[in-house]
C-alpha cells in the first residue's frame, strides 16, 4: 500500500491518479504556453487545446467523473490539477495579451462539445470582467442558459460573483433567474451567493452582501430540485460569518414557516445549514425541524414559484377576459 505524505494510507485508485498527474504535469505546463502562443488564432486554438487536452486526458477518469456529475455530456477526461496546470500557465503567458482576443478565444471556448474545455474557457470569464465587463457577462448569460450540470454552474458562479460585486446593478439579473424555469439557473443563484466571501473584491464580506444574499435565498427557499435546495444550504453557510445575526433570523423565521407547513423542501435547506451556526441555536432549530421530510413530486413552495404562478393565472384571466370583450 502506498502511503501519503501525510500519514493517511491512499488507496490504489488515488495513487495511480496521483502518478498520472505526475507523470503528465510538464505536457499540461507546455500545452498552457503553446496555447498563449495562438491566442490570435482562435480557429488554431481552438484545434490545438482539443488535441492537447486529448493526449493528457485519463481515459479511466471518464466514468468518475459522469458518476459524481449526472448530465455531463462529452468530456476528455483531464484530471482537474492537469486542467489547471495548463490554465494556470496559460494566463501567466497572456498576462499582458489584449483581453479582447482572450474573449474571442473564450467564446469559442464556451461553445465547444467537450466539458473539460468549456470550463477552460469559464476560467477566463473573471478576469475579462476587469476590461469587457458587458460583453463578458453576456458570455456569461448564455453559458448559464446552457449548463446543464452542476460542475459548470459552480464554475461560472465564481465568475458571476466577481461580476456582481464590481457591478452591483447584476443583483437584479440574479433576482431574475430565481423565476427561471431551468432548476441550473436557479441553482446558480445559490452557488454565487455562497461564492460571493471568496471573491478577492473589497465588498465581499460586507454585510450588505449577506442582506442581499438572503432576499435572494427567501425567494428560493422551498424549492422541491435537490441541486438549488443544495445550493440554498451551500449560500447560508457561506454568509454565517459575514452576519451571523442576519443568517440565524432569517433560518429562525423560515424554521416557522417549514414547521407550520409541514414544508420538507425548506427543511431540508435550513437542516444542512446548521453545522455553522452556534450549537446552541443549531440544537433548537433542529427539534423544531424534527419529522419533517422531503417528499418525491412536492410542487415548489417557492416564493418566486409562487409569484410565477400568479402572474400565470392573472394573464390567463386577463387574456379570458379580453376575448369576451372581443366576442
Amino acid at each position: 500500500m502506498t502511503v501519503a505524505t501525510s500519514g493517511a494510507p491512499q488507496s490504489a485508485t488515488t495513487a495511480s491518479a496521483n502518478r498520472f498527474v505526475a507523470e503528465h504535469m510538464q505536457q499540461a505546463v507546455a500545452l498552457g504556453e503553446h496555447l498563449a502562443e495562438l491566442v490570435a488564432a482562435p480557429d488554431e486554438f481552438v484545434l490545438a487545446i482539443r488535441a492537447g487536452l486529448g493526449e493528457i486526458a485519463d481515459p479511466t477518469y471518464i466514468a468518475g467523473v459522469h458518476s459524481v456529475t449526472p448530465g455531463l455530456g462529452p468530456v476528455l477526461g483531464v484530471r482537474l490539477p492537469l486542467l489547471e496546470a495548463a490554465h494556470k500557465q496559460f494566463r501567466r503567458a497572456t498576462k499582458r495579451t489584449a483581453t479582447a482576443l482572450i474573449l474571442d478565444v473564450t467564446d469559442r471556448l464556451l461553445m465547444e462539445e467537450a466539458a473539460d474545455i468549456r470550463w477552460f474557457g469559464m476560467w477566463n470569464l473573471e478576469r475579462l470582467l476587469v476590461t469587457d465587463p458587458d460583453q463578458t457577462w453576456e458570455l456569461m448569460r448564455c453559458a448559464a442558459r446552457e449548463a446543464e450540470e452542476w460542475v459548470s454552474v459552480d464554475t461560472l458562479a465564481h465568475a458571476y460573483a466577481a461580476g456582481v460585486l464590481r457591478e452591483p446593478r447584476r443583483w437584479s439579473d440574479l433576482q431574475t433567474l430565481v423565476h427561471s424555469p431551468s432548476r441550473w439557473e436557479r441553482r446558480l443563484v445559490g452557488s454565487t451567493i455562497a461564492t460571493l466571501p471568496h471573491v478577492r473584491h473589497a465588498g465581499a464580506k460586507d454585510k450588505g452582501v449577506a442582506s442581499r444574499g438572503l432576499m435572494l435565498i427567501g425567494l428560493l427557499i422551498g424549492d422541491p430540485e435537490p441541486d438549488v435546495q443544495k445550493s440554498l444550504s451551500w449560500a447560508l453557510r457561506s454568509l454565517v460569518p459575514i452576519d451571523t445575526g442576519a443568517v440565524v433570523a432569517f433560518i429562525e423565521a423560515e424554521t416557522a414557516t417549514a414547521r407550520n407547513t409541514g414544508d420538507g423542501c425548506r427543511a431540508w435547506v435550513l437542516r444542512d445549514a446548521l453545522p455553522k451556526l452556534p450549537a446552541e441555536t443549531a440544537g433548537a432549530i433542529r427539534a423544531s425541524l424534527e419529522g419533517i421530510r422531503r417528499r418525491p413530486g412536492t410542487p415548489s413552495t417557492s416564493r418566486a414559484a409562487v409569484s410565477a404562478a400568479e402572474s400565470a393565472k392573472s394573464g390567463a384571466a386577463r387574456r379570458r377576459a379580453h376575448k369576451t370583450r372581443e366576442e
